[in-house]
């Protein structure tokens, strides 16, 4: 399938929603299937041996892949449903190449690993996923690299300061940016984290910006097109988005994805084909899933904005138009999305005795999914991070996360109702 359809003397090119049922793959290569097969295989036979020669050529970056790509070799390195999942996965985000994985962790790791070295240094924002937090402050130094954090509301200036006091000037390597942040949907500005690494590069020197676009997916937030060099997706949350597959995904220019591409080879840290096949099944429905949920989203965020047993909410709809972060948000975001968190008035026991009193919506973490899900960050998926630094950017112990999935916003708000009135 390709991008645009050819009529009479007209061209029309073709929309993602449109592309995601076939871009990528022809019928005839598969048995005229509609559908790309799930090919479970761990090597691929060569019709010679120049055959094969010339696809480790291609793999290797040293001769130009032919009109059906690279080259089929072993699983490792290439499965047609990776590389078609991979060509599709592009179109959203308007990305050069894609390189897949099976998982967000993964993906973020070896990404991290491929474009930092020993004395480097990482700056990142804060808050931002707890495993993503544990690798950076947990295990990147083992490796010699050092990580600095800024938070989400500090100025193109304080951040270069932060920068510069840590004698790191010469030495970053990278700018690691988490928007809308987990749990408490903070946003950082793209375009100034892209000039703050354009201050700090030289010409023998790219200080890389690299940016977790889980919470608004490929829908409804676009970082290349604000100059960010890799996009990082958990594929598991939105783009899976069925709750039954784990994965993750990382977009930029070829010569980026094809570095990224190289290490997740060695390490073995890419995506199977039953995650390729799962992943393509699932974009076909992706942009009528985030719409739903996002529907759902704005009236249950505006209920829990007017509940007396609701201390404050944390949702992009509801940035007050005078707040420095409205301005960020009406620049880089499409949608407000599907995902609030709010503080229950009391500490943990509240928060707790609401959980508890769910129905329908399920007490789980991860994110994304077409059900409902609430969980407690401080307690669960940040759980991890230092308690101070918790409470300094707002994962308290009376912080609740939701993801509202597809259900009918009316049966959601009448769980969360009942359940609040437990408190």
């Amino acid at each position: 399938m390709e991008k645009e359809l050819v009529g009479r003397g007209t061209t029309k090119s073709l929309k993602p929603e449109t592309l995601m049922m076939g871009y990528g793959y022809r019928p005839e290569w598969s048995e005229g299937a509609v559908k790309c097969p799930i090919f479970q295989t761990s090597t691929f036979v060569f019709e010679n041996a120049q055959a094969g020669k010339e696809f480790f050529e291609m793999a290797h970056g040293t001769r130009e892949p032919g009109s059906r790509g690279a080259g089929l070799i072993y699983s490792r390195i290439n499965n047609p449903d990776l590389e078609i999942l991979e060509e599709r996965l592009t179109v959203w985000d308007g990305a050069e190449a894609a390189a897949v994985f099976e998982s967000g962790m993964a993906a973020i790791s070896t990404t991290v690993m491929e474009f930092l070295k020993p004395g480097d240094f990482l700056l990142t924002s804060e808050p931002i996923y707890g495993g993503t937090e544990h690798l950076f402050e947990h295990i990147l130094h083992k490796f010699g690299i050092t990580v600095l954090c800024f938070g989400a509301r500090q100025t193109k200036q304080q951040i270069i300061d932060i920068v510069e006091k840590a004698g790191a000037a010469k030495k970053l390597g990278m700018i690691f940016l988490e928007t809308p942040a987990n749990p408490t949907n903070q946003l950082i500005d793209i375009g100034m984290c892209v000039e703050i690494a354009k201050h700090f590069s030289t010409p023998e020197r790219t200080v890389i910006t690299a940016l977790d676009n889980t919470f608004l997916g490929p829908l409804y937030q676009h970082p290349l097109k604000f100059g960010v060099d890799l996009v990082l997706y958990s594929a598991t949350k939105y783009i899976g988005g069925h709750s039954d597959v784990v994965a993750g995904a990382c977009l930029g220019s070829k010569p980026l994805i094809n570095r990224v591409k190289s290490l997740r080879n060695v390490l073995g840290t890419m995506a199977g084909p039953w995650t390729g096949w799962l992943l393509m099944r699932s974009l076909e429905t992706l942009k009528m899933r985030m719409e739903t949920a996002s529907r759902g989203a704005m009236e249950i965020a505006a209920f829990l904005n007017k509940h007396p047993n609701v201390e404050k909410v944390y949702y992009l709809g509801l940035i007050d138009t005078k707040d420095p972060q409205y301005a960020i948000y009406k620049k880089q975001c499409l949608s407000p999305g599907a995902m609030i968190s709010f503080m229950i008035k009391g500490g943990e026991k509240e928060a707790f005795r609401f959980l508890d009193s769910l129905k329908m919506v399920k007490l789980a973490v991860s994110l994304g999914g077409t059900e409902s899900l609430a969980e407690h960050p401080a307690a669960m998926t940040h759980s991890n991070v230092d308690p101070a630094k918790r409470n300094e950017f707002g994962i308290t112990d009376n912080l609740v996360r939701i993801s509202v999935g597809v259900e009918a916003p009316e049966d959601i708000i009448f769980d969360i109702k009942q359940a609040l009135e437990s408190v």
